[in-house]
């Protein structure tokens, strides 16, 4: 789905109060590091931007897109309300570009099915480095920022089902 048609970056620090204390964790794949760097850089400066401190973002180095499950996995085991997975895969003349985009995003589907921390799935899936580009700060903005969007997004979703079990808790044990 082409992004532009979307409104992730509109998105006011009204929309999501009360972030200082949030933690997120990003993984980043060294594959590709001048896109994933700048995938990294627009995740990281949204989220300074609406209220996530600097000391609580926790960044992990992996050596590439495959290696993002893992590298999140071993994140979810530290304090942190959201992962980021940041990585970029570009087609090539093998099938390899199947089988990585394949395995890493059922591998992030697998971690959000078994965990109870959101894993957020950047990783760019492009038929050339010029899409990756355009992709990561380019002229089609910055997947990293959109991430961090929702990353911020599902936190906040998270604090609504807390309040709706408390609520529902409250409501049960005023029945008897």
């Amino acid at each position: 789905m082409k992004s532009s048609s979307q409104n992730f970056t509109k998105i006011t620090l009204e929309d999501f109060p009360n972030l200082k204390k949030n933690k997120i964790g990003i993984v980043v794949s060294e594959w590709n590091k001048d896109i994933t760097s700048n995938l990294l850089a627009g995740a990281q400066e949204k989220l300074i931007e609406f209220g996530i401190k600097n000391e609580n973002i926790k960044i992990s180095w992996v050596p590439g897109s495959f290696e993002l499950v893992y590298g999140c996995k071993e994140l979810s085991k530290q304090n942190l309300d959201a992962i980021i997975a940041i990585g970029c895969v570009i087609k090539g003349e093998t099938d390899h570009y199947d089988f990585i985009c394949n395995a890493v995003s059922n591998g992030i589907m697998q971690l959000n099915i078994s965990y109870s921390i959101p894993v957020i799935f950047c990783v760019l899936t492009d038929h050339n480095k010029n899409q990756s580009l355009d992709r990561s700060g380019g002229k089609l903005g910055n997947k990293g920022a959109e991430a961090a969007i929702a990353a911020l997004k599902m936190i906040s979703l998270i604090k609504i089902f807390i309040s709706l079990a408390l609520a529902s808790i409250e409501f049960s044990s005023n029945s008897f």
